[in-house]
This record gives C-alpha cells, sequence and structure tokens, in this order.
C-alpha cells in the first residue's frame, strides 16, 4: 500500500503539536519519509545469490551445458572446454542482469528486504534526522521525535536527553502502537496525531508548562 498525508494531514499533525505542547515544556518534531534507505544492496544480494544458483545447477548437472550449447547453436562438432565455460558465464550473468533490473522495482525490493534490516535502518535514519534536526536544540533538552517511514510501515519515538531520563522505550508503547494502527489501516495522519497526543500527555506529566517556556521548534508536519 502507497502510503500520503494530505494538506488536511499537514493541519491536523500540526494542531496535535500545537495543542500538545501547549501543556508542557516539551517539543515534539514529526517527521513522515517515504521510505528510510534505497536498500540497493538488497537488490544486489538478491541477483549475487542468483548468479550463484546457476553456477551450482550447471556444477551439480554440467551435462546442461552440452545440451544448452546444442539448443542455442544447432548441430555443430562437439563444444570446446572454453566455449562451454563461455556459455556458463554468459548464463550467470543474464540472470544476475535479470534480476538487477526487476528489483529496481521498490515495492518489490522493500517486500523482498527482511524486516530486521528494515527496522534497522528506519531506527538509523531516525537518530540521523534527530540528531541533525532536534538534538540540543531545545533549552531543556525536552525535544522528542516522532519519525514514521511510510515505505516499511515502521516508527520510531526518540527522546532528547531530559525526556530520556524520565522515561524507558516502554514509556511509549501505547504512542507506537496507535500509529502503527493507523498506518497499517492506511491513515497515517491519523496515527501520528495519535501518537502526537499520547506523548503530549506524558510530556505534560514530567514537563508541565512553565511561564518561561519558548516555543522553539515550529509545530508542523515535515515530510521528506
Amino acid at each position: 500500500m502507497m502510503l500520503k498525508l494530505s494538506d488536511d494531514d499537514h493541519a491536523k499533525v500540526s494542531a496535535a503539536v500545537a495543542a500538545a505542547e501547549a501543556k508542557s515544556d516539551g517539543e515534539i518534531i514529526a517527521i513522515a519519509a517515504d521510505r528510510s534507505d534505497a536498500y540497493h544492496d538488497v537488490g544486489l544480494h538478491y541477483a549475487v545469490l542468483v548468479l550463484f544458483l546457476v553456477l551450482a545447477y550447471f556444477a551439480a548437472l554440467p551435462h546442461q551445458l552440452e545440451f544448452w550449447w546444442t539448443r542455442l547453436m544447432g548441430w555443430s562438432a562437439e563444444p570446446t572446454l572454453r566455449e562451454l565455460l563461455t556459455l556458463l558465464l554468459g548464463f550467470a550473468l543474464a540472470k544476475f542482469l535479470v534480476v538487477l533490473f526487476i528489483l529496481k522495482w521498490m515495492p518489490l525490493r522493500l517486500a523482498l528486504t527482511p524486516g530486521s534490516t528494515k527496522t534497522r535502518r528506519v531506527r538509523r535514519r531516525a537518530v540521523m534526522l534527530f540528531k541533525t534536526g532536534g538534538e540540543r536544540r531545545t533549552i531543556g533538552r525536552t525535544g522528542i521525535l516522532i519519525y514514521l517511514s511510510m515505505g516499511e510501515h515502521r516508527a520510531e519515538i526518540i527522546g532528547d536527553e531530559a525526556i530520556t531520563a524520565v522515561t524507558t522505550p516502554e514509556t511509549w508503547g501505547e504512542a507506537m502502537a496507535a500509529l502503527v494502527t493507523h498506518v497499517k489501516a492506511g491513515r497515517p495522519g491519523d496515527g501520528i496525531v495519535a501518537a502526537v497526543e499520547l506523548i503530549g500527555g506524558v510530556l505534560a506529566e514530567h514537563f508541565p508548562k512553565s511561564s518561561t517556556d519558548t516555543n522553539e521548534i515550529p509545530d508542523k508536519l515535515i515530510e521528506l
């Protein structure tokens, strides 16, 4: 399922962030990306696997090389070893290139990417974005990132130093579950809003609104 965020989704998320921050000194950053990685290596790995399978097949059934030589070249003198090895190389290279070309189609590449690989790369991208765009950008170190990678149907919640000091990863379980549930149903905007509301409740408990608080990060959904 190709997920998309509408202008209405952007408006709803912005309003939810503003409402949550009105009760807390925390700063919520919401980022959505089409995907977190191009996974070029995944396509390459499958292509190399097929190449080795071709080599293994002809290693186990070497007479098949002579059969295919006859099919392709017609009646001729018995092929030399050099000709057979050239044919083997041609088969292996052709299969390699075909698989590599087919896996340029991103939906298939994502479908064939192991779940653990997608989880690691979504986490890595989220951490990178938080370090470059949110970490230490608030006076009280109270920034928190909600990151949704729509292609992988995965999300991450990452808090700054002051937040991680008083919470655990389990604290955000309900927010993560609400986000993922809506995403799986094809409603990524509603999922981000639900997560913002739940996270806002936690921030209000640990970091209630003070008179000196200022809005340090814009209240909007960032789409990459």
